[in-house]
């Protein structure tokens, strides 16, 4: 797979604007999350197998970890692969005395190919999706994009917008700097949908090596009839094209934890793909169950 996002020297750099210790191996990332009591934990999300082979081998790579792990404290080390499904991987990172986890990124995406014309990639619409992107526009609603020397006008709106939704959809909302910070640091954009002069729909948008990802999204329920959401997203999917982004990735689907917002995206069409998942490699085994008991609580 191509190199992700976030190992990006970009996402690096956003990583340290919040205060995160980050770590290089080779060319790969390792952000150090602190716990209560000094602790810590190590986590690289989204590397490829070939870049730590590249950087000396695995079982390298991972006595450089334990390394760092001795100098922050680290109770375990997670990795979330940018790899899809597959038995001998799975079996590598076994053999290497790491053990399935709860994974931080999604375990499912949704690929779409933007090599279709943009008559094409609208033809494969659910025809419901098709309806509800016309119907925003005979509405009135107005898209409107924003980088990071002029989004300061609109985040306020999507800051009230990813609460309302977060409250609604049952998942905890970054804080506010995260968001910030991504628009100004990493140089994410920000999208949103304009109706009556009042913002009802905000997404956050990365564009990173001919690929483009729907990272964040925010919408008010009380104006959901008047489908600013498709409208939005086709008007994403155009940009990307565009630009010369040869995929759009939904970033994540899960009928159980998000059933509409994944029957939603899956309206658009594209391929799914399911990720390794979180691996974790333990330095601390009681600290380590303390943790995972702390995290079924809280």
């Amino acid at each position: 797979m191509e190199k992700s996002f976030l190992q990006s020297d970009q996402w690096a750099e956003f990583q340290r604007s919040l205060s995160y210790q980050v770590f290089q191996l080779g060319r790969v990332y390792i952000f150090q999350h602190n716990l209560p009591l000094s602790k810590s934990y190590l986590y690289c999300p989204h590397p490829t197998l070939f870049e730590i082979e590249q950087g000396g081998g695995f079982e390298r790579f991972l006595l450089q970890i334990k390394e760092i792990a001795k100098k922050t404290n680290a109770i375990f080390f997670k990795i979330e692969p940018c790899e899809a499904v597959d038995f001998k991987k799975t079996k590598l990172l076994a053999s290497l005395g790491m053990i399935k986890s709860h994974e931080i990124q999604p375990k499912r995406s949704l690929i779409l190919n933007l090599s279709d014309s943009k008559e094409e990639l609208l033809s494969k619409f659910h025809y419901k999706t098709r309806y509800n992107i016309n119907l925003a526009k005979r509405k009135g609603v107005i898209v409107k994009t924003f980088t990071k020397k002029d989004y300061k006008k609109y985040f306020e709106d999507f800051w009230i917008l990813i609460n309302k939704t977060a409250k609604r959809d049952g998942f905890r909302p970054h804080i506010k700097k995260h968001y910030q910070n991504l628009l100004e640091v990493f140089n994410a954009e920000l999208f949103v949908a304009e109706y009556q002069n009042k913002i009802i729909a905000a997404n956050i948008v990365v564009f990173y090596n001919q690929t483009a990802i729907y990272l964040h999204g925010a919408s008010d329920y009380e104006y959901r009839n008047v489908m600013a959401a498709p409208l939005l997203q086709w008007e994403q999917i155009k940009e990307a094209k565009k630009r010369g982004c040869i995929q759009y990735d939904f970033w994540g689907i899960d009928e159980k934890k998000w059933p509409g917002i994944t029957r939603f995206k899956k309206s658009f069409g594209g391929k799914e793909i399911e990720y390794l998942g979180a691996y974790d490699l333990v330095f601390q085994p009681l600290w380590y169950g303390v943790y995972k008991v702390a995290r079924m609580i809280l």
